[in-house]
């Protein structure tokens, strides 16, 4: 099924959580000058004009990251990858809004290696056109999770992992986590983060157990719902796996999510934070 276009969802409370912590692991990363492999599964289109008719047609966007955009006094988390986004922006105006690749370039180094895979064939067309100038990327038209354990362990030794299906089917709430304990076993120093969105609870449960239930160490679970969990259709919260997070993470995601709830939230929302398997 190749239907998901992210277009639609660009810029929304998820990729709010997303972005900011992919930002966040990012910056860590180039702490050191030793090159690092990023490596992106579901890569999307890599830039996104929030004024197209798909982002226009849900608006999602104005609901997360316009929120934010003129906002002072935030977390520096937050700060980070705001400020990330003013700067493809200008005069002030929220027009364009990076994915997940588009944060890997603004913030790759010469050193730093990337490697997106996308299925989506205008997606992956459009990503093609936006990489033209990135030097040190290879994309492919291919199936990601697969690719993800072609590429481990990196030749850097030193990786950052996104993994965001669009989970249109069910079956990647549990091909994700496996195939993140696959990569692990490959490459156990890793940074891996796989996104999650809140439909119906007994999937993120399964998604924990399996977790639990592997050999994979240190992993943390940040949370952020708009609506208390529902039976009816559609996404009321969104979520990450992390594993071998930066080790403040977990205490600067408490204001991440704190300022999420503050500025994008409502009288229902709640958020949550914890170490799910210790190092």
């Amino acid at each position: 099924m190749l239907s998901y276009r992210h277009a639609f969802h660009a810029g929304n409370f998820a990729d709010v959580l997303k972005h900011s912590v992919l930002t966040y692991v990012i910056h860590y990363m180039t702490r050191k000058d030793k090159g690092f492999s990023y490596i992106d599964t579901h890569s999307g289109a890599g830039m996104y004009a929030l004024e197209d008719e798909y982002a226009q047609k849900t608006g999602e966007y104005k609901d997360g990251i316009e929120k934010l955009y003129q906002v002072t006094g935030l977390p520096d988390i937050l700060v980070d990858y705001v400020s990330l986004i003013s700067e493809i922006n200008q005069d002030g105006q929220l027009a364009l809004y990076p994915g997940s690749p588009g944060i890997a370039k603004l913030l790759s180094r010469r050193q730093d290696f990337a490697h997106l895979f996308e299925l989506h064939g205008s997606d992956f067309a459009l990503l093609n056109e936006f990489c033209e100038r990135w030097r040190k990327v290879n994309i492919n038209q291919s199936d990601g999770y697969k690719g993800l354990l072609g590429q481990l362990p990196p030749p850097t030794r030193r990786g950052v992992v996104l993994v965001d299906p669009p989970f249109e089917l069910k079956e990647d709430y549990v091909k994700s986590v496996d195939t993140l304990i696959n990569a692990y076993q490959k490459f156990s120093t890793g940074t891996y983060i796989l996104w999650y969105p809140v439909v119906q609870r007994h999937y993120i449960d399964a998604m924990q157990a399996q977790f639990i239930n592997s050999d994979v160490k240190n992993v943390i679970q940040l949370e952020y719902c708009q609506r208390p969990d529902s039976e009816a259709y559609g996404m009321t919260g969104t979520g990450l796996f992390i594993i071998n997070p930066p080790w403040q993470l977990l205490s600067d995601a408490q204001g991440l999510l704190a300022s999420m709830a503050q500025y994008l939230g409502n009288e229902e929302t709640s958020y949550s934070l914890k170490q799910l398997i210790n190092e």
